[in-house]
């Protein structure tokens, strides 16, 4: 969600004019996928490398995050959303932990649109931890390193049961990952918006973007005619 700090500053504002006006866009965003049966939405709200921001900024932001999942629940609770978080949480301050707790335990029944709100987090945070985990329980002894392998290490990484990356959206122009989901986005399908920052998204932005998915082959190391065999064989 890049561009809230280029927004504010053409608006002839504080950076933290942007992030609150971006608000509006975290619901857009929300209430489309949920429309549209996305079953999973992970919005990269704050980077383990936002940290080294002024601290008046990661201040003013903690403190917009508490306001926001307070005010949203309503909404979260109504379109039937459940609340999630990844990221090195305990180094929030304990008053947004609070709400996050309280968040989630609120919408912990919800059956539609799963909403991670990526928090602290890196992907390579993500893949060290994962590696931690799996050292601890080879010097255990309740594992053999010959139990390795992709599904089980993927199952350590803090999306562990959640299905891989899609489609990754970025505004603000940027073509490159910023240390999102490594692992996760292995076969992701990308898309930029050129001239578009965040808290202009809208709905139709989502649609541009997953009218555009839609229209992508994804073949996985495999070649088009292979694909499009598959394809002929599950019709």
């Amino acid at each position: 969600m890049d561009g809230n700090g280029r927004w504010a500053q053409k608006q002839g504002a504080a950076r933290i004019f942007g992030h609150k006006s971006a608000i509006t866009s975290v619901s857009e965003v929300t209430e489309g996928c949920a429309e549209l049966g996305v079953e999973y939405l992970t919005l990269y709200a704050f980077s383990t490398e936002n940290w080294n921001r002024p601290k008046y900024e990661v201040k003013a932001l903690m403190e917009l995050l508490v306001y926001t999942i307070r005010e949203e629940l309503p909404t979260l609770l109504k379109n039937n959303v459940r609340l999630r978080t990844i990221g090195e949480l305990g180094k929030l301050p304990e008053r947004s932990q609070k709400e996050l707790r309280e968040g989630i335990r609120k919408t912990e029944n919800n059956t539609g649109l799963n909403l991670t709100l990526a928090l602290g987090y890196s992907g390579k945070w993500d893949i060290v931890q994962a590696a931690k985990q799996i050292a601890e329980e080879v010097m255990a002894g309740t594992m053999q390193p010959e139990d390795i392998n992709e599904h089980l290490f993927a199952a350590k990484l803090s999306t562990g049961g959640w299905p891989d990356v899609d489609l990754m959206l970025r505004t603000g122009g940027d073509f490159r990952i910023s240390n999102f989901m490594l692992w996760q986005l292995a076969y992701a399908e990308l898309y930029v918006y050129n001239d578009l920052l965040w808290p202009d998204f809208r709905k139709k932005h989502l649609h541009e973007a997953i009218i555009s998915y839609q229209g992508r082959e994804r073949r996985f190391g495999k070649t088009g005619d292979q694909i499009k065999e598959l394809v002929t064989k599950a019709e």
